[in-house]
């Protein structure tokens, strides 16, 4: 509401007054901008090409309405003329509203990619009931001693589970790394409340963008630079806004790249 201008004056003043006061309040307020920010930026990317030109169909339009017009100036109006005039507002309700549906369906989809709750559809960020992250290492002793562990190979049977339970059983397994949320390489377990279907290409934010994050946070943590404990926590609460923190951009640095 606030966003959208809908509190009153007063209201809108406490609002101020309070983030000016409330740091979480404000980082999550910042989190909300991105999320709706990424939206826009995801549908002009990927949605607006796919959509009918107007041109077209708005073109023909015109020209109905300029024939219509032409007619009445040359004789009085009739029965036929007005199922004429039926007919170009069928045709243009028709038009409308099948672009209506398309705008629909494809925002429908692009919101339904970036929530964690949506079944069947490839998401960025894993639903936190299924996959909450659990970590068996606290202490960067335990994660810094030795070369960082390569992910294990998640069992078949396991890679199942997760499928089903994210309501993608048929989905092509190639399609997808079944990651770990918070990696071995940052004390992550094998547990399967830490692992999730996460796709290498539905959204921009897909699993070699997240490998790349992991890299930067071991570092960071092994350096003494991060404490182990807000990796792990930065990373399973919000992975994509651990990246733009930790990489300071709002765009995988791929996607930037020339």
């Amino acid at each position: 509401m606030a966003a959208d201008g809908e509190l009153s004056a007063g209201r809108a003043e406490r609002l101020q007054k309070h983030l000016s006061a409330c740091w979480e309040c404000r980082s999550q307020t910042r989190e909300l901008e991105e999320a709706i920010g990424d939206y826009v930026r995801l549908h002009r990317r990927r949605l607006d090409p796919m959509l009918p030109p107007a041109a077209g169909p708005r073109a023909l339009l015109k020209a109905q309405l300029s024939e219509l017009a032409s007619s009445h100036t040359s004789r009085s109006w009739s029965w036929f003329d007005l199922s004429a005039w039926r007919r170009g507002l069928v045709a243009a309700s028709a038009i409308c509203i099948a672009i209506a549906i398309g705008l629909l369906t494809r925002w429908e989809w692009a919101a339904r990619e970036l929530r964690p709750d949506a079944p069947g559809v490839p998401v960025a960020i894993p639903n936190a009931r299924l996959t909450p992250g659990v970590a068996v290492a606290t202490s960067r002793e335990e994660v810094c001693r030795e070369s960082p562990p390569k992910n294990k190979m998640v069992p078949v049977s396991v890679q199942r589970r997760v499928f089903q339970a994210y309501g993608i059983d048929s989905a092509d397994p190639g399609a997808y790394e079944v990651d770990y949320l918070i990696t071995p390489a940052l004390g992550g377990s094998d547990d399967i409340r830490n692992l999730w279907p996460q796709s290498y290409a539905a959204t921009i934010w897909n699993a070699r963008v997240k490998d790349a994050l992991e890299d930067r946070l071991r570092q960071l943590v092994c350096t003494g630079a991060l404490d182990l404990p807000t990796a792990q926590r930065d990373i399973s609460r919000n992975w994509i806004a651990a990246y733009r923190n930790y990489f300071h951009t709002d765009r995988p640095i791929s996607e930037l790249s020339p």
